[in-house]
């Protein structure tokens, strides 16, 4: 493994362990959904909004939640994953997108929007939501791979707001020792975004079952 000397940290678990899923999430959508909140400044000050109810998005409310925002909007329309959502500390749950789910922030936000969206998608339409739902002054953090080569920025939609634009690829690594301490002691569980267990001769299987959205997240044991 390239690196390895440098990326791999020794987990004190065993391999049966109970704490396995958990700690995998480290590795990739865990840090993920705590970069997002990070580059965003979360703090008990901000609102959040979270657009897309994946294993990012869930874990972004988890990390959210962890640093202290007190209102924390799920923008996800499939209830079981929302429903874990607010086991993680969503505090409202909106499953219109477009316009109307715009509006239904701004209402819950007294017309004004959160302080910080993160965006979990990677699509237009859910950074168009995002310009749309975050408030003058406020943050955008994308962790959702972009699937598009250019996005509104402009006058209108950013630059007269004064809204910040950050986030990007997650330093995973950069994390784990902030993060493993509170799975290990049971305070937090992110394994949960696990709902189904393969085989490594079954991966493909697992992927169009995500694909699908019949599989939250696939984990793949020997």
């Amino acid at each position: 493994m390239p690196l390895a000397d440098g990326t791999l940290v020794a987990a004190p678990a065993e391999e049966d362990s109970p704490l396995i899923p958990s700690l995998l999430t480290l590795s990739d959508v865990y840090g993920t959904g705590y970069h997002a909140a990070i580059k965003a400044s979360v703090s008990p000050r901000t609102s959040v909004t979270v657009i897309g109810d994946g294993a990012v998005g869930l874990l972004a409310v988890l990390s959210a939640r962890q640093l202290g925002a007190e209102q924390i909007i799920l923008m996800g329309r499939h209830t079981a994953r929302t429903d874990l959502g607010r086991d993680f500390g969503a505090t409202h749950v909106i499953a219109e997108r477009g316009d109307d789910g715009i509006g239904k922030v701004r209402d819950l936000t007294g017309g004004e929007g959160t302080h910080v969206v993160i965006e979990a998608v990677g699509h237009m339409p859910a950074y168009e939501q995002a310009v749309g739902v975050v408030r003058p002054g406020g943050v955008i953090s994308r962790v959702g791979v972009p699937q598009y080569d250019n996005a509104p920025v402009g006058f209108g939609s950013l630059f007269g707001r004064n809204i910040t634009l950050t986030g990007g690829p997650a330093p995973a690594r950069a994390y784990i020792h902030t993060l493993m301490p509170g799975i290990l002691a049971g305070q937090v569980n992110p394994g949960r975004v696990f709902d189904r267990e393969l085989t490594l001769d079954q991966i493909p299987e697992g992927y169009k079952e995500m694909d699908s959205r019949q599989a939250l997240k696939v984990l793949i044991r020997p």
